[in-house]
């Protein structure tokens, strides 16, 4: 079962795991439109060795950033219903991301105790800014995941950009967090010192490090780079001449993104640290789109996986 694949590789992880990430269709779409969209996904991941399917929760984050958002913020559909309303021909688990803070308590508690534990797993996302007004808290959803469902698997974010951020994983660590999936990679330097920082932590205090999945994004245009940076992604500044410079900014992140997964993949391994990927796919053009499909199929292979997924799933 795809199931048992997904929760025995981020508890007991011999391998390294691998998400497809999207986000749900914008809120305004319509439902003959949205099954036509889900439909075409489906179709680019059926020969995908893809363990599951990341379901992102999208929040408005301009209070973190004062600057101008270069893509407005547009609603989307809430990931839960998304995946209940139209995901029921994906028979791998998804895992749903909640941004804790837009939910009252009430409506996570009734969420946690209706979610069907072999289907879905979460991660948990706390607010954008400190200032920010929320309706919860990371820590009380945390504290309502461990009353209500501890059965349902919970991970974390990681900001690699962040110098404590070992320490922060370890608190969600104690907290219930089996696993981390990280903010999109484009310094790989910056992952592999959280990385580092965090498995020898863990070590010095007697805990297993949790598998950490490296999230990767390609980037195809200089507006879409321009985003990665409002949202706080590092981009080297030699990386970002390459992009801004190139024939083909949607060639030259790809080929980037594959680098940085090998050097992650050689780097843990050399470690002994659990580790995954998740590939994104979050913009609306076609090319885009299917350069993240095609980045899933080389990162799989990668991580030993064959082409195509196995057909008896």
């Amino acid at each position: 079962m795809a199931d048992h694949t997904l929760r025995t590789q981020l508890t007991h992880p011999d391998r390294g795991v691998l998400l497809f990430g999207i986000t749900p269709p914008r809120l305004s779409t319509t439902p003959e439109r949205i099954r036509e969209i889900t439909a075409a996904t489906l179709a680019r991941l059926s020969d995908l060795d893809v363990d599951g399917l990341a379901l992102y929760d999208i929040d408005d984050e301009s209070d973190r950033n004062p600057e101008e958002r270069p893509f407005p913020y547009l609603p989307t559909l809430d990931p839960v219903r998304y995946h209940a309303d139209y995901l029921s021909e994906w028979d791998r688990p998804a895992v749903i991301y909640r941004c804790v803070g837009k939910y009252p308590e009430g409506e996570l508690r009734d969420w946690l105790r209706n979610a069907d534990a072999d289907r879905v797993l979460s991660v948990f996302v706390g607010a954008s800014s400190k200032g920010k007004e929320v309706h919860t808290r990371l820590s009380e959803a945390q504290a309502l995941r461990r009353e209500v469902r501890p059965d349902l698997l919970l991970g974390g974010v990681a900001i690699t950009e962040r110098p404590d951020e070992h320490l922060r994983l370890i608190a969600k660590q104690q907290a219930g967090c089996a696993y981390f999936i990280s903010q999109v990679i484009y310094s790989a330097d910056a992952a592999k010192s959280m990385v580092s920082d965090y498995f020898y932590a863990c070590r010095e205090q007697g805990l297993d490090p949790k598998p950490v999945l490296f999230t990767l994004s390609v980037c195809g245009s200089a507006k879409t780079l321009a985003f990665l940076k409002w949202l706080g992604v590092h981009v080297p500044r030699w990386l970002e001449n390459s992009l801004r410079h190139a024939d083909d900014t949607l060639a030259e992140s790809y080929d980037q993104c594959l680098a940085n997964a090998r050097e992650l993949a050689a780097f843990c391994r050399k470690l002994g640290m659990p580790f995954g990927f998740l590939v994104e796919s979050v913009s609306i053009r076609k090319v885009e789109i299917e350069a993240s499909v095609a980045l899933a199929r080389e990162v799989s292979g990668l991580l030993g996986r064959s082409a195509t997924a196995d057909p008896a799933r």
